[in-house]
């Protein structure tokens, strides 16, 4: 899986924050049992001085130190048991001052055998949610509350079945499509008129994907294209030209709407064919039909898009209208 850099500074920052202050509350916590019970506070300094003896005795040259590590190790277990004792006398559980790791897999470390650990994977995953949500309201926008009751159940001759049977496979097929999202999952066209749940259904599945571990980027295709233009000239846009080329899945929204001129050709071009070539998954939502995407574009990317792009055609009446008129 791709990794986000500009998510995951973000989750790092939130990460390490936690993790000081876990810190600073064992601290305060341990200095008002201090101030409490100044035993503790002394079983503790010993303990500490056992520590440096038993490294110090392993690290002696031209004897065995097993003999005294041992007496030593004995001294500190003695010692943790006058603590506990301390410790509970006072009415505190006995571990009370055991300073553990909020996640025993990684002690916070926040990675495990090279990898990212599960713990800081949530992290990364908030993060991620809260990007995404900067565009597409992730509240209610699920596979959950998708509704077929906004496409008409009678047949449309032209199309030769019903919109409400229609988006049922296309829904279905956006379903599985989340759920089963890899390395080299197929790219999708969804092609349709505006207000028919393009948008809908592909914040389902930016949801899932992401909810998953793997990195989404999804903006409108005006708003990538003007990053590619910072980069062209100078303003700083490489970061967010590298998170569009190489996160695991690119939604790219309103496709059609930009003006289309050659930097725009060539920038479209760069997405679809680099991508391409690297085995990442994109989507592109668009009111167009293929034949107006052939029209608009290159042949390249034309070429490109009908070779290697499954299409979801959506039909039916235009649901926000619906909507308007049942206020």
């Amino acid at each position: 899986m791709a990794v986000d850099g500009k998510v995951m500074r973000r989750a790092l920052s939130r990460y390490e924050a936690d993790k000081q202050r876990r810190t600073d509350e064992f601290a305060a916590r341990r200095a008002a049992v201090y101030a409490r019970i100044p035993e503790i506070s002394a079983i503790d300094r010993e303990l500490a001085g056992t520590m440096r003896q038993i490294i110090a005795q392993a690290l002696r040259q031209g004897q065995d130190p097993s003999e005294a590590i041992g007496r030593i190790r004995d001294q500190n277990l003695g010692l943790q048991e006058e603590k506990r004792r301390l410790l509970m006398s006072r009415g505190y559980a006995a571990d009370f001052l055991d300073e553990t790791p909020a996640c025993p897999l990684c002690g916070d470390s926040g990675y495990r055998d090279g990898r990212m650990c599960r713990c800081l994977q949530r992290y990364y995953a908030e993060e991620q949610m809260k990007e995404l949500s900067r565009l597409l309201d992730l509240g209610s926008q699920s596979f959950d509350t998708f509704s077929l009751d906004w496409y008409d159940q009678n047949v449309w001759p032209e199309m030769g079945r019903s919109p409400r049977s229609h988006m049922e496979t296309v829904y279905e097929a956006c379903v599985h499509y989340a759920r089963s999202f890899g390395k080299k999952s197929a790219n999708l066209l969804m092609t349709g008129a505006p207000g028919l749940g393009k948008t809908f259904l592909s914040a389902c599945i930016a949801r899932e994907v992401s909810g998953r571990g793997f990195s989404v980027v999804y903006d409108t295709a005006g708003s990538i294209f003007s990053r590619f233009e910072d980069q062209k000239f100078g303003r700083e846009g490489d970061e967010e030209v590298r998170r569009v080329l190489n996160c695991d899945l690119l939604i790219l929204d309103d496709l059609g709407t930009e003006m289309t001129t050659s930097f725009i050709q060539s920038a479209l071009y760069q997405i679809v064919n680099t991508r391409m070539m690297t085995d990442k998954s994109t989507i592109l939502n668009t009111n167009l039909t293929p034949d107006e995407l052939r029209r608009r574009y290159t042949p390249q990317i034309a070429s490109r898009i009908e070779g290697e792009y499954e299409v979801l055609v959506f039909f039916g009446d235009d649901i926000r209208k619906l909507k308007r008129e049942r206020q």
